[in-house]
């Protein structure tokens, strides 16, 4: 079967699921046994599907990799390590690929993308939203209707004059905020040479940026970043501090069809607890076990992601946030500047290393995103 009839039948198949969740939506009850059945079904010829696709790209796509690129990318983490442990006491960059920072040391540009590889693999909101590397300002357009006017379409007469209506174009603007990450790193934990030193310091600087990058593309903050919590695609809840079945269907339904297939929800810990005592009218839960992801649950046909920086259930909170991470726009500064910092902690015999990047993230299609909020309790 060729790639375009292989896509064709996956789309045919995510229609089908879709149906699967649109029917149970609509009548306000949980998927029955025979649907959960049918839809794991699908799931899986279509995961079949995808994996076919993408290992016939990969074997399109595939090169080899010249020997001195891997050789160069192996002598820049050695030289790093070196430097790093005191060994040398200066990194040329006529000899090897090196970026510099304004005030520290020359740092090798494989060692700066690991480190943003690493970030998206830890904060799912980022690598989910519509990414952009854009030195200046970026001017994203965006459609909006002005006071009730909008493009219409209707019947016409030949010779008749049609009537012109429309709204009107407006202008996003993403560009960069500068922010910065640091770890410390013991000499004592250094010069154990059974400590993948390199690694250490790598996997600590990308948690520092991915704790604050998911707090802002959730929360952001006045004047600065705009986050997915920000969208004015609300839902009330019934209660104060409760969330009911119903809350969470109206919720979904915010999201109009176009924008559900990639659509999940985020919630506190807390909450997915709450969430999972709920059952629907049968008294069967409506969390659906899915062992074929790292998080083992969905909620009425879609994926659950927890967030330590979500609300919990209070009065007047945003406790739930459902939709397609890409109604939010992310501009990010590829280029790390990472600084070593080996005198300045030197009298905590400890070794510093800090990252600077600029960021800009804002609201770009509200009917993506949808928050539910509790009433105040005032």
């Amino acid at each position: 079967m060729s790639i375009k009839k292989l896509t064709e039948k996956r789309a045919t198949l995510k229609a089908e699921m879709q149906s699967i969740i649109d029917t149970a939506t609509s009548e306000e009850r949980a998927v029955s046994d025979e649907e959960t059945a049918r839809f794991d079904e699908l799931e899986k010829e279509i995961r079949a599907i995808e994996n076919t696709i993408t290992m016939a790209d990969k074997a399109r796509n595939i090169t080899d990799i010249p020997s001195d690129v891997e050789d160069r990318a192996t002598a820049e983490e050695r030289a790093f390590v070196d430097f790093i442990n005191g060994r040398i006491s200066e990194m040329r960059a006529g000899e090897q690929n090196f970026t510099t920072a304004n005030n520290g040391a020359i740092i090798p540009q494989t060692i700066a993308n690991r480190i943003i590889k690493e970030v998206k693999d830890i904060c799912p909101i980022l690598s989910g939203a519509e990414m952009y590397h854009v030195k200046g300002t970026l001017k994203i357009p965006k459609y909006t209707k002005a006071s009730g006017h909008d493009i219409t379409v209707g019947y016409a007469e030949e010779f008749t004059e049609l009537t012109a209506d429309a709204g009107k174009f407006v202008t996003v603007d993403l560009s960069g905020h500068l922010m910065g990450a640091l770890t410390l790193v013991g000499k004592s934990v250094i010069n154990n040479s059974a400590v993948n030193v390199l690694g250490f310091i790598t996997r600590h600087m990308a948690e520092q940026i991915a704790i604050c990058l998911e707090k802002e593309l959730l929360h952001g903050t006045d004047g600065k970043a705009e986050g997915a919590l920000s969208t004015s695609n609300t839902v009330t809840a019934k209660g104060k501090t409760a969330i009911t079945l119903d809350d969470l269907v109206k919720l979904q339904s915010a999201i109009k069809q176009s924008f559900q297939a990639n659509s999940c929800w985020t919630m506190n810990p807390d909450t997915f607890t709450a969430v999972k005592l709920l059952t629907d009218t049968n008294g069967r839960p409506l969390l659906e076990p899915d062992i074929t992801q790292s998080f083992p649950y969905r909620l009425l046909g879609k994926p659950v992601y927890l967030s330590d920086n979500m609300p919990k259930v209070s009065a007047g909170a945003k406790s739930v946030l459902y939709g397609d991470y890409k109604g939010l726009s992310v501009n990010f500064r590829e280029n790390i500047a990472i600084d070593v910092l080996r005198e300045k902690y030197a009298t905590q015999h400890a070794v510093g290393v800090n990252a600077w990047f600029e960021f800009d993230s804002k609201i770009t299609d509200e009917q993506k995103l949808a928050v539910l909020v509790h009433p105040s309790a005032t």
